[in-house]
């Protein structure tokens, strides 16, 4: 039997109705596409698309139950390392990862392994809800920093091996980036409260709107009978390029915009969230969360967005399938191109701050790639004398984020290298204070989700040994 080449099509909205709406883009595989794909897979005996996967998933056994029709036994193979599959089959980049390993891929398209990964989370998830055996109690106490993806991991692993979990959220909904960074036509929302839903009926206990070092602090939380502490609360704190006007109204980080538009549902004319509805917007920065500011600034109603960028269309760092998205939907992408000034003017009528203005455009200078940095990128040289200006009225910043220092401002004994991430141990995650472990953003900086995951998941492994050793 002939190897069908090219991955089967993933059906998306048309780009012209879904530039104006906030449904997911992409529809999903249906059964029966679903396993055509999986029949592409080779169930190579060395399985090098495992070793892709920051959480180790064992991909050609789930995928040889799809083929069987088996696809509830599907979803319990990617359980036993995934607890969010339906979040990674739709946001995790494959194709960097797992889909890159593909022995498939040395000639053909690679198997289409987050697109199976979906379908079967969707299958299990449009079935009725099922009782699941608790573990049997070990009466230790863990706290979770963070209801993000590291956080959800970790607490998820723990609470299978019997510890009582629970996490600690600041905000009011769980889901950490999930809910509050990526958009609704990316990741439903009901997704991720389906996933959140599996961890409490292991016993998770979720608590909103507790803010660590501030309403409890980490060395409380001991006091309080916890015996270990994860630290998962992500990169929240937005970068800002220090370039004159950034403080001008209509000058957004992207942290902030997408919050109000995803978490705050702003994008619901129901809801009473205050957000600008910009007619011409210039998004800053080439990644993921700047694709996703600049489809959301368009489903908000814009007439035209930019992504501004310093480097060129080779050297994104988004995803290509959004890259592609935003391109069909009428995005334009101003490369090569780095910002020196937002400009703007002073409103007399606006009695709130007479002195600082609106944003009427933002002025850009041409660049060329120069020799490669530190990270092995070539470097943008900027074009003396070619700046420009762009017309817009609003400018939203994605050029990256930083752990938020408030932990680490509270917590005695943590240590944190010059960006603000906590030092941990290669390996476990453990930090510089005895009983605390941390992983995912706030540690590295902004990431993927999968990689979060995957730290949660290392330093569950690390706090279980760490406990079964520890005598009180």
């Amino acid at each position: 039997m002939a190897i069908q080449p090219n991955k089967n099509p993933m059906p998306v909205q048309e780009a012209k109705v879904r530039a104006h709406n906030f449904e997911e883009v992409a529809k999903g595989y249906s059964a029966e596409v679903a396993v055509n794909e999986a029949q592409r897979c080779l169930n190579c005996k060395n399985r090098p698309c495992v070793s892709g996967c920051p959480v180790n998933v064992h991909i050609p056994e789930f995928i040889t139950k799809i083929k069987e029709r088996d696809f509830e036994g599907a979803y319990e193979v990617i359980s036993q390392s995934s607890s969010l599959p339906a979040v990674c089959g739709r946001v995790c980049p494959q194709e960097t990862q797992c889909e890159s390993k593909c022995t498939l891929g040395v000639k053909f398209e690679p198997v289409a392994i987050g697109r199976l990964e979906r379908f079967v989370a969707d299958y299990h998830n449009s079935k009725p809800c099922e009782d699941v055996e608790k573990p049997q109690s070990n009466s230790k106490k863990v706290a979770v920093v963070g209801s993000g993806p590291s956080g959800l991991a970790c607490a998820s692993d723990l609470a299978k091996k019997g510890y009582k979990v629970t996490v600690f959220e600041a905000l009011h909904t769980a889901g950490g980036v999930l809910v509050y960074g990526i958009p609704e036509f990316r990741l439903p929302k009901r997704i991720v409260e389906k996933e959140v839903g599996e961890l409490e009926k292991f016993g998770v206990e979720i608590k909103t709107n507790v803010v660590i070092g501030k309403t409890i602090t980490i060395d409380e939380l001991f006091e309080n009978g916890y015996e270990a502490v994860f630290v998962g609360s992500g990169a929240g704190l937005p970068r800002f390029m220090g370039i004159r006007g950034e403080s001008l109204k209509g000058v957004y980080s992207a942290n902030e915009f997408l919050t109000r538009a995803n978490l705050m549902k702003a994008y619901d004319s129901r809801a009473h969230t205050p957000i600008m509805h910009a007619k011409k917007v210039a998004v800053v920065g080439g990644g993921n969360v700047a694709m996703d500011a600049a489809r959301t600034a368009l489903r908000l109603g814009a007439e035209q967005v930019y992504i501004v960028y310093r480097r060129s269309m080779d050297e994104l760092p988004a995803r290509k399938e959004e890259v592609e998205h935003a391109q069909e939907e009428g995005i334009r992408f101003e490369i090569l191109r780095n910002p020196v000034e937002i400009l703007g003017y002073n409103n007399p009528k606006d009695k709130r701050d007479p002195k600082n203005g609106f944003v009427t455009g933002i002025k850009v200078i041409k660049c060329e790639l120069g020799e490669p940095d530190e990270k092995a990128r070539r470097r943008p040289v900027e074009i003396q004398g070619s700046e420009y200006v762009i017309d817009v009225d609003c400018v939203i910043m994605a050029i990256g984020t930083s752990p938020n220092p408030l932990i680490k401002n509270t917590t005695a004994g943590l240590e944190v290298n010059k960006h603000g991430g906590i030092i941990v141990e290669e390996g476990t995650g453990k930090t510089t204070k005895d009983g605390v472990f941390a992983g995912g953003d706030a540690v590295t900086g902004a990431a993927t989700v999968i990689l979060a995951m995957g730290a949660g998941k290392t330093a569950a492994s690390a706090i279980d040994e760490y406990l079964s050793k520890k005598v009180k």
